[in-house]
């Protein structure tokens, strides 16, 4: 009797990060539906938060978050420094208790927002270095890029999708910006990001004008780090002028998240209606947490227009076909804006301007009947591309079904 195979996840999970997780709902429902049989682990950044909301035996990434901090900064940086050294004999042995090791979808090889060579990027350079070592298959499923002018990270990059049995991206521009950097993507194919997989959730009636209100904690990217606070506060400042603004046009504002980070925000607004407009703020605002990608999309289906900056929470509302504005700290939101005909409903976060985002609200509100029949066609046009991937991830990982021009085994 054949062994079961052995599959794990492996990424920045049960970190609160809900587009992280949305691609892994679908990426379990993948596994579960085609692969029953498979016995599912992660490997992830939040081991304990990951197997209360799952069910999964998880472990950490890395040696210090399994470990722990030291008790003095001293302590910790000496922890630190030292488990990037234990990390070379630990993942190799984490590793080759698998048969399979799927990063589902994410960002993995982006640098959009504040990121050191040394965290998850070495990591994820060790995992696919450690896979290649123990004979494990490594697989980065549907994944987004940008070019990075930083040396170490982009080495770090390069070498793990090199190293990696299978890859294929979220985009067109994902996989140029990978080739960019000097890999060779020529066998690499593009599929819709994994998120767009999820069910609709059911349009739920309701009496008032509602819109959704995505909000980040935007701190810029590395180029940003000395000033990082300033720009968080300069971006929080424009969201709630936006946010008061609605509130003052009689629109109800259904708060939007997509990191636990983000809460800071949500609680800058809240703060603000409270003591500008008390007498509104319990009437016009909704704020409810949710910890799945899945519940973000069911509010979602409670709005009639959404404003948002996260990448996951623009995706979510364009897979509802809501009419959107993106708020974009990446081209990759700007791409998903122009693959459902909503080029000019965006502008870029770190020079938001409230005045035109009001204009480009007032807009979209006149054209939103129009914009939904293209929305609607483009998803159902995702959703059999991603079906027709999941023939092609069975035959490469599990060797059944169907076979494709993806290089599989590279190198081997």
């Amino acid at each position: 009797m054949t062994r079961a195979p052995r599959v794990a996840f492996f990424g920045l999970l049960g970190s609160g990060n809900l587009g992280n997780h949305g691609s892994l709902d679908a990426m379990l429902s993948f596994i579960r539906t085609r692969h029953p049989e498979a016995e599912l682990s992660c490997v992830c950044a939040g081991p304990e938060a990951f197997e209360r909301q799952y069910g999964i035996p998880s472990v950490a990434i890395t040696w210090y978050q399994a470990h722990g901090p030291g008790r003095s900064r001293l302590g910790d940086v000496a922890r630190k420094a030292f488990g990037k050294v234990a990390d070379l004999v630990r993942m190799p042995l984490v590793i080759r208790k698998y048969d399979v090791v799927i990063v589902p979808g994410m960002g993995v090889f982006e640098s959009t927002v504040d990121l050191m060579p040394w965290g998850f990027p070495y990591a994820l350079f060790l995992m696919a270095l450690s896979a290649r070592i123990v004979g494990t298959k490594a697989a980065f499923v549907n994944v987004g890029a940008n070019p990075t002018h930083l040396r170490l990270i982009r080495w770090l990059y390069v070498g793990a999708a090199r190293l990696a049995s299978y890859r294929s991206f979220r985009d067109e521009y994902s996989r140029d910006a990978m080739r960019q950097m000097g890999l060779d993507t020529s066998r690499d194919e593009v599929y819709p990001d994994l998120a767009f997989g999820l069910p609709e959730p059911v349009p739920v009636e309701h009496p008032h004008r509602t819109v959704g209100l995505g909000v980040m904690a935007y701190y810029g990217v590395n180029a940003d780090r000395a000033r990082k606070h300033e720009v968080y506060a300069t971006y929080t400042e424009k969201i709630v002028e936006f946010a008061r603004w609605l509130v003052d046009q009689g629109y109800r504002i259904r708060l939007v998240t997509g990191d636990a980070i983000d809460r800071t925000v949500v609680d800058a607004i809240v703060e603000d209606l409270r003591e500008k407009r008390p007498e509104l703020v319990e009437e016009r605002l909704i704020d409810e947490p949710v910890e799945r990608l899945g519940d973000l999309m069911g509010q979602l289906a409670r709005v009639d227009v959404v404003v948002a900056s996260r990448y996951h929470n623009v995706l979510s509302a364009l897979r509802m076909s809501k009419p959107t504005i993106s708020i974009s700290y990446g081209t990759k939101s700007d791409v998903l804006m122009e693959q459902m005909r909503l080029a000019e409903f965006r502008q870029p976060i770190q020079s938001l301007d409230v005045a035109q985002l009001i204009n480009q609200f007032r807009a979209l509100e006149v054209r939103g009947a129009s914009v939904v029949p293209a929305m609607q066609a483009k998803n159902l046009e995702f959703i059999h591309e991603l079906k027709r991937q999941y023939d092609v991830l069975s035959a490469a990982l599990f060797g059944v079904g169907t076979t494709s021009r993806v290089a599989v085994e590279r190198g081997e």
